[in-house]
């Protein structure tokens, strides 16, 4: 799902977590194509953003803005039986739900041993077009093969609703209405240069499509024919979908070649807590002399190499290392839980070995008051986005700079004890949580 700029990118991925398909689950052919499907009357709000035209008159503008962009008018005829409005697809969109769950638990999930086992078997089969993609690009096979484990179990599980119909009708939905009407112009280039027929378009219900569930401008962007077919398929060609993957990684979301993404560490109890974050970087001597090391005990290289601490769950939860490659992930997809579960199936895919279990269960807040206390810093003068329960990055941020004023360890997992202060009162906390 390589998309930096876009939301509902987190409820995409959720499609991932209720993936179970047995270990070594090989390619399934595309769904079959559907007839063109019947328009359904588009919402009175839908239409707001467009001075109130009808979905008829968007299109044909949408239309318009095809052919100025280099579209034939071949292709928008054939396209056309599919441009039509789903109003189921715009409820999906303002009904998604973000990530739930805590990382142990959904790392544990999808970075599951038979989909480790899963992409080793996918590099051993392809190993010519992962060894060109490597020289090429710069990207390992294992970061490549992790990406289309999660994004589609190496493409059992792809989507199987009509593309056009969906970025048409998100793109007259207003909430993101540019954004798609781009994507949908996009689709129809894919379609126009001969990469996929109109009714091949099948993928997701927020207009990815292919084996790592690519939005059209990145098909567009960066899909590339490794296979020497004449066309870039990411449903059916593996070899497009490696050299395709790989493209968008290095120039996409600018890979550093040769570098590592994200290493499990062991962090001691004394550690400057307020370190810990993405936006700080030490040399990983500086990060020794604190007393990080692997799990095993090992102690880091003693080089200049930045990296950052990175404690998905706290001080008590597992601790990576996570070095400037891991901001490919992040930009892949902004969820936290995702990009360091990507990063750590990566990791395993190359040999590393499992995540260690906490010694002892984290204390967790229940969503109630993980709310209660985004309510409160809001209230402190954060903006934390939406009052969802989630931790996510800005609610995180907030933690630790409360944490740090109430001389608390900063470590962004919120605890009773933080809630405690910010309320000026007594509060116990029960077992039960969530983390983006």
């Amino acid at each position: 799902m390589p998309m930096n700029c876009f939301g509902s990118r987190l409820a995409v991925a959720m499609i991932a977590v209720s993936f179970a398909l047995p270990a070594f689950a090989q390619f399934a052919p595309p769904p079959a194509k559907p007839a063109a499907p019947k328009a359904t009357a588009p919402s009175p709000r839908a239409a707001s953003c467009h001075n109130g035209a009808s979905f008829d008159r968007f299109l044909a503008e949408v239309k318009q803005q095809a052919v100025a962009a280099g579209v034939s008018q071949r292709t928008i005829a054939e396209a056309s039986p599919y441009l039509v409005y789903d109003q189921g697809i715009v409820n999906r969109d303002r009904g998604q739900r973000v990530f739930g769950q805590l990382f142990t638990e959904f790392a544990g999930r999808m970075a599951a041993p038979y989909r480790m086992q899963n992409g080793q078997q996918h590099i051993k089969q392809y190993a010519a077009a992962f060894a060109r993609a490597e020289k090429e690009y710069g990207v390992p096979p294992a970061v490549i093969a992790a990406f289309w484990g999660l994004e589609s179990d190496f493409g059992a599980n792809m989507g199987n609703l009509p593309t056009l119909r969906s970025l048409v009708s998100l793109a007259y939905d207003c909430r993101r209405s540019e954004m798609f009407v781009n994507e949908t112009i996009a689709a129809l280039k894919i379609i126009d240069r001969g990469d996929l027929h109109p009714d091949e378009m099948i993928g997701s219900w927020a207009g990815e499509l292919g084996q790592t569930q690519f939005l059209p401008v990145h098909y567009v962007n960066y899909a590339v024919d490794y296979d020497g077919d004449g066309r870039r398929d990411l449903l059916r060609s593996g070899a497009d979908v490696i050299g395709s993957t790989a493209n968008y990684i290095a120039n996409g979301l600018k890979w550093r070649r040769g570098e590592p993404w994200l290493e499990e560490i062991k962090v001691p109890p004394n550690l400057p807590w307020e370190k810990t974050d993405l936006t700080v970087r030490e040399p990983r001597s500086t990060w020794a002399q604190l007393g990080v090391t692997y799990p095993d005990g090992r102690p880091l290289p003693n080089d200049n190499l930045p990296a950052s601490v990175l404690l998905p769950m706290g001080r008590f939860g597992p601790a990576f290392m996570a070095y400037a490659n891991f901001a490919a992930y992040t930009e892949w997809n902004n969820s936290l839980i995702y990009s360091t579960t990507a990063g750590y199936l990566a990791s395993r895919i190359a040999g590393a070995a499992p995540m260690r279990k906490p010694a002892q269960p984290v204390p967790q807040l229940p969503l109630n008051e993980l709310k209660e206390l985004q309510q409160l810093l809001v209230r402190a003068g954060f903006n934390v986005g939406k009052i969802d329960g989630v931790l996510g990055q800005q609610s995180r941020t907030a933690v630790k700079a409360m944490q740090i004023k109430f001389g608390l360890p900063a470590d962004s997992w919120p605890t009773a004890e933080l809630l405690t202060r910010m309320r000026g009162g007594t509060a116990q906390a029960q077992p039960a949580g969530v983390v983006r």
